[in-house]
């Protein structure tokens, strides 16, 4: 299942490349389910409005309502799963007088874990997607605020992936984290990285789900269901001084911890997820606006957002109503069902082959102690969970975005015949049916 290389390695064998396809993540995507999904956003978007400053008490409406029919369907899951997981409602107390809010209240995320069953993989994957919602007006708390696509998409894809990993335990713990206070300043995912970071949690990647059901755009009315976008950091926004240096020696502007997570999600989401393009965008987010990934980014975790490719500005936080013969809101009409499910997959994919395979490689670096027309590698085995069958080292041009070239060696270094001044490479660990890592970028060092 895996292609082997010399650990003198050639330019001319740059030609293999490394395709594998494991079976249970393949039936596991097949298994979300497009009805599940619409139910999801239908009920949703049955409690008119999930404003943060509506109701907590009404079985029917507001804020509350969305919270507790998100945690009874978690509890579902944990009975009838095989996975030990469970959900749990963290509450928080956020705004004040001169904030958003107007007022300080209490606000809830539910966290949905699935525990790993390694013991000694001490890794945690988190999934978000907010699940408050808003119209035009961000003080009005009774208007009707359907919110299917912002974010009813994003929290029916994770509804299915919490349900699918129910049944499908992974060797490495995954949060699901349905989180508040989206819509007036990242609140709840603030409260859950600062928890996070106090905890020690080894959180090896965050992948943030807002906004991923709309196919077609206003004003240019493009439709197209077949590309989604990744938002990532490229200069970490924690970034010290020494890191700058290492970057700029290393020209590594383009290779943030982040920006491989992207480029390993769109490896793996278009490896698995048929007629679907993953655009990798770099930036961390769109012009003016956030996503729940910037917080975590701020606490030093791996982090990027998943997004639609084409924007609808006639149905986000607009008011439901005819404008013109205009359709306007954020209703269920306006979400591409398909493409939600698509979408998940992507998630879902992402995230099995992630847990599956050993934990990333550490200090790979490039010997640089003198002139050489080739390339010398070397890394540390990572330290805790399953021992790597071997490593991929991973080529790409310096003018290219994505990874273009994978070798497999069995060693902790190698050397290929191509200078070092021409490529940019990194590391994946990978088990012994082809499961890989994130890649760990290489940067120069003195080996010798």
């Amino acid at each position: 299942m895996i292609l082997l290389a010399n650990v003198c390695i050639q330019e001319n064998a740059f030609s293999q490349q490394i395709i594998y396809k494991d079976t249970q993540i393949q039936q596991a995507a097949r298994s979300i389910s497009v009805k599940n999904i619409s139910g999801t956003i239908d009920t949703l978007v049955s409690f008119t409005t999930r404003h943060n400053l509506s109701t907590r008490n009404k079985p029917d409406f507001g804020i509350g309502a969305a919270a507790r029919f998100i945690k009874k369907s978690l509890d579902r899951f944990s009975k009838s799963g095989v996975a030990i997981a469970d959900a749990e409602r963290i509450e928080y107390r956020a705004g004040g007088k001169n904030t958003r809010l107007g007022k300080e209240i209490t606000l809830e995320n539910i966290i949905y874990t699935v525990h790993g069953t390694d013991k000694d993989d001490n890794r945690v994957i988190a999934l978000l997607a907010h699940y408050d919602s808003r119209s035009f007006d961000n003080t009005d708390s009774l208007i009707f605020a359907p919110g299917a696509n912002d974010n009813g998409s994003g929290v029916s894809a994770l509804l299915e992936i919490a349900r699918v990993l129910s049944i499908n335990p992974l060797p490495v713990t995954v949060k699901i984290m349905f989180l508040s206070g989206e819509e007036h300043g990242l609140l709840g995912a603030a409260h859950m990285a600062a928890l996070a970071k106090t905890q020690g949690w080894n959180l090896a990647a965050v992948l943030n789900n807002d906004m991923i059901g709309n196919s077609r755009s206003s004003a240019t009315e493009i439709s197209n269901n077949t590309k989604l976008r990744i938002f990532s950091e490229n200069v970490p926004v924690i970034e010290t001084e020494s890191m700058r240096k290492e970057r700029v020696f290393n020209s590594a502007e383009n290779d943030s911890k982040s920006r491989q997570l992207a480029r390993y999600i769109k490896e793996i989401g278009e490896r698995y997820v048929e007629n679907l393009e993953i655009k990798l965008i770099y930036r961390n987010d769109r012009f003016g606006r956030g996503g729940d990934h910037t917080p975590f980014a701020r606490e030093g975790f791996t982090s990027v957002r998943l997004c639609e490719y084409h924007e609808n500005y006639d149905r986000t936080h607009q008011v439901v109503e005819l404008v013109n013969g205009a359709e306007m809101g954020d209703v269920k009409k306006g979400v591409d069902l398909e493409y939600v499910r698509k979408n998940a997959a992507v998630n879902l994919v992402s995230v099995m082959n992630m847990a599956l395979a050993p934990a990333a490689p550490s200090n790979v670096k490039i010997d640089i102690s003198g002139l050489s027309s080739s390339t010398q590698l070397s890394w540390s085995a990572p330290e805790a969970g399953k021992k790597p069958a071997g490593y991929y080292v991973l080529v790409r041009e310096t003018d290219k975005s994505n990874w273009e070239r994978k070798i497999f060696v069995k060693e902790t270094s190698c050397e290929i015949d191509i200078s070092k001044d021409n490529y940019l490479f990194a590391v994946q660990s990978v088990d012994s049916d082809g499961h890989e890592s994130i890649a760990v970028f290489a940067t120069g060092g003195n080996l010798r």
